[in-house]
């Protein structure tokens, strides 16, 4: 199992979907970890840490950016970019 960390900015009409927090473990078998998180009326950015089989955080990934969600993978140790 691999973990990988993730800089997500979601569009308004996505900030209600719990794509993150119950999507991805149902649909992928993943396990992910919101470890920051900004909301606002018109979009919210949210670093996230994905635990799971490589091949299975990438389908998280693809699915995520399908959705119209912006994902930036966060290097170790790198931090998030401001907004």
């Amino acid at each position: 199992m691999t973990s990988r960390k993730f800089f997500c900015t979601f569009p308004q009409e996505l900030i209600s979907e719990p794509l993150i927090s119950h999507t991805l473990g149902v649909k992928f078998g993943v396990v992910p970890n919101i470890r920051a998180a900004t909301i606002s009326e018109s979009q919210a950015h949210v670093v996230v840490e994905i635990e799971g089989e490589a091949a299975r955080i990438e389908d998280s990934v693809v699915y995520l950016k399908e959705r119209g969600v912006a994902v930036k993978e966060l290097a170790e140790g790198e931090d998030p970019p401001r907004v």
